[in-house]
């Protein structure tokens, strides 16, 4: 298995398309909602879209579980167990939907009372709500089957994906709102059309690139069921995971929560700080996938001499991204904040915060990295400890900062939370990782 950069950027080229026509997602509806002449309609998506995000982020675990598993088995070159896994893991992504499905209301309540729209915004939030429930199967499956497409090494039929419910969400939702004279309704069904668009699409191209691997689609004798029901190691791995994207959200929740105590312009300052980190977060993202799909099938092919080839190149990969997105925030970040917020007490008060973006990409490089060599290799345990203990210091610096240094505290709680999460996977890869591999 000789690796070179081209196969690294096959890979992550295109998850990180993938990763920048996400949030377009949310745009279109917010743009579209933004002229029927009321705040409340943007209001409403805006809820609507934070909800479904939390939710879906949550079931993570589908994505990350399905692809680190399918790279090991084809890495042992077990195309039953390949075949396997993408059953399994829909069977768990449409018991789940349907559980969703069947608890909307109290879900629904559990989230208006998480986030407190204003009474105006909670009828519109509701019937956006109500309609975009719906397309959980849809998406939840599409979570297995991206997953699934990483660990086959494929990331490119991730991205068509991707930009085709993009074009089908702009079609349906201008269509049905301008067209059929819906408002909150024809945003909404936009939505769900375009995941189920996408979910067609990811069948497709399912049974063209991959139709062979029926033939190893074996559910016969006494075991026919046994085939449909996920191994105790595909629950294991998923809980892990499921647990420590727990410790990411409340540390995101609270980030929030806590800047929004300090009042409306200091929250738009963290808003728009954050969307730097996202910025980084879309480049780095992709070179994660690369490394749970190369190492994943270094490690299941038991090949110790590729698989630290792949970490050395990574390695490599992160210094070139850190290091470009480090200077283009310390040289040109007032100019990237004014393209976001043209708002004058915004851009007056993010200059004494703008530092703290700087340090944001070194912070959290290491962590990126490790992440996808740990979900390759299925080392699930390792992101849970350093996520929780992470966490755990991030409210610790908050609660020694916040009252000498206010929202510099929160700041500096976030940085430092960001960097514990790569020192903390680095000693655990190094102490606690054993890797039954040959060198070749």
């Amino acid at each position: 298995m000789n690796i070179r950069d081209g196969q690294i950027l096959q890979i992550a080229l295109p998850s990180i398309v993938s990763n920048i026509t996400v949030p377009l997602l949310g745009m279109i509806d917010v743009a579209i909602v933004g002229h029927m002449g009321s705040p409340v309609y943007i209001g409403a998506v805006a809820v609507g879209s934070m909800i479904f995000n939390l939710v879906y982020w949550l079931f993570g675990f589908l994505r990350m579980g399905s692809s680190g598993l399918t790279a090991q088995a084809l890495g042992r070159r077990d195309l039953t167990e390949v075949t396997r896994i993408l059953v399994r893991s829909a069977v768990v992504a449409l018991g789940i939907a349907l559980l969703l499905i069947v608890l909307q209301v109290p879900l629904k309540w559990l989230m208006f009372w998480l986030i407190g729209p204003t009474a105006d915004v909670v009828p519109f939030a509701t019937t956006y709500f109500y309609i975009v429930i719906w397309g959980a199967p849809a998406s939840l499956a599409l979570f297995c089957l991206m997953g699934w497409y990483i660990g086959m090494q494929n990331t490119r039929i991730p991205m068509f994906i991707s930009i085709m419910q993009n074009i089908v969400n702009i079609l349906a939702s201008l269509t049905l709102v301008y067209g059929f004279g819906m408002k909150i309704e024809g945003v909404a069904l936009g939505t769900v059309i375009a995941q189920y668009a996408g979910l067609l699409m990811a069948l497709g191209l399912l049974w063209k690139y991959y139709g062979r691997l029926s033939d190893y689609f074996r559910p016969t004798g006494n075991h026919h069921f046994s085939f449909f029901i996920p191994h105790f190691s595909f629950f294991t791995v998923n809980r892990d995971i499921f647990l420590r994207t727990l410790c990411l959200v409340a540390v995101n929740l609270f980030f929030t929560s806590a800047g929004a105590r300090q009042g409306a312009v200091i929250l738009s300052v963290n808003t728009v700080l954050l969307q730097l980190y996202l910025f980084f977060s879309y480049f780095m993202d992709g070179f994660a996938y690369a490394g749970e799909a190369l190492c994943g099938r270094a490690y299941g092919a038991h090949n110790g001499t590729a698989f630290h080839e792949i970490l050395r190149r990574l390695w490599m990969w992160m210094v070139i991204v850190t290091t470009t997105y480090t200077l283009l925030y310390i040289l040109e970040g007032r100019w990237i904040v004014g393209l976001l917020t043209d708002e004058p007490q915004v851009l007056e008060t993010v200059g004494d915060y703008l530092f703290w973006a700087w340090l944001i990409p070194i912070a959290g490089c290491v962590a990126f990295i490790w992440d996808g060599v740990f979900i390759g290799m299925t080392v699930t345990r390792g992101m849970l400890v350093s996520s929780f203990l992470s966490a755990l210091v991030f409210f610790a610096v908050y609660g020694l900062t916040v009252g000498v240094m206010n929202n510099h505290g929160l700041w500096l709680a976030q940085v430092v939370y960001l960097a514990m999460r790569g020192i903390l996977q680095t000693i655990w890869y190094r102490l606690k990782t054993q890797i039954n591999i040959d060198y070749e």
